[in-house]
């Protein structure tokens, strides 16, 4: 979940620390902060043979009847390095949350969830200083979304409403949400198995679009107990594209790169529940800014994060 940016300054023959921030900042406003899942940190929990379950697999589905309250904490760290012209920077952005997902009934098939952003807080340091924002606006505050039960975010644009500023630049929470709870298969699946999924995820921050084409393979590695749940481990192996563009005083952006990571997350198919994840994942990035002046900025972002289940 989460988060950065700032204003442009394009002097590219006077390539101050500020310059090169502002750029980091910008593109750094449109950090992807998870894929298949948001991540958790591992807790103790023996691995265990696989159960019986017989030919047809365990079958994978969220269960969330009305009147169930879910709330997980989340952490992530993304530290951001460029070099341009031998002069390096990096940005360090650190956010920690809680969130309340309380189910209220059905929609179709799918389930209707209120979610309270119970707490929020984000740092980041970069060569400029401390450009931590004020995340006030959002703690407290609460949308309603539908998920489905294979774990599809079917709306989650309610979120949209709820705002914050980094360096002037406006973010909703929408773009987190979309990916909060991990994609479970169709099928049934049995210890050893493995399952592709894919994820387009476009974000907005400023003058800025970033796209994210992900391709996953996923793989049923264990069986585990877990806060006293008996969970699946599953991990998730992930590449993809990045691309974006914009524009910012004059001069025209353009965002090229690749993305990989890996994700282990734990589901509960008794209880139907996402218990914890963790994640970790790096994007390299080239930026080619044009305008009064030219350059190509490579930029590379490192990413972990992890999500766990406190309250059921």
């Amino acid at each position: 979940m989460t988060h950065s940016s700032a204003a442009l300054v394009i002097g590219i023959k006077r390539h101050s620390s500020e310059s090169l921030t502002s750029i980091s900042i910008l593109i750094g406003a449109l950090i992807l902060t998870g894929y298949a899942a948001k991540t958790a940190s591992l807790l103790a929990g023996g691995v265990q043979a696989a159960p019986a379950t017989g030919p047809a697999g365990i079958v994978l589905k969220y269960k969330m009847p009305a009147g169930l309250i879910l709330r997980y904490q989340d952490a992530g760290k993304t530290v951001e390095s460029t070099n341009v012209m031998g002069q390096s920077s990096e940005t360090v952005a650190t956010n920690s949350g809680l969130q309340s997902f309380q189910a209220k009934g059905l929609k179709g098939s799918d389930y209707i969830l209120s979610v309270t952003i119970d707490d929020a807080a984000m740092s980041i340091i970069s060569p400029q200083g401390d450009l931590s924002p004020d995340l006030s606006s959002i703690r407290g505050k609460g949308f309603d979304m539908v998920l489905s039960p294979k774990g599809v975010e079917v709306d989650v644009s309610a979120a949209e409403s709820l705002t914050f500023q980094i360096a002037g630049i406006v973010r909703n929470l929408a773009s987190g949400f979309k990916i909060f709870f991990p994609d479970l298969p169709d099928k049934p699946v049995k210890l050893g198995d493995s399952w592709p999924t894919s994820l387009v995820i476009d974000d907005k921050a400023g003058t800025m679009n970033r796209r994210n084409e992900i391709q996953i393979v996923n793989t049923f590695e264990a069986i585990e107990t877990v806060d006293g749940m008996e969970c699946v481990r599953i991990v998730s192996k992930l590449t993809g594209a990045v691309s974006g563009k914009g524009g910012q005083q004059g001069a025209d952006l353009l965002i090229t790169g690749t993305t990989k990571g890996t994700d282990i997350w734990y589901f509960a198919p008794k209880e139907g529940r996402f218990v914890k994840s963790t994640s970790e994942a790096v994007s390299e990035l080239t930026i080619a800014v044009t305008g009064p002046h030219s350059v190509t900025i490579p930029m590379t972002q490192k990413r972990t994060s992890e999500v766990k289940l406190v309250s059921r």
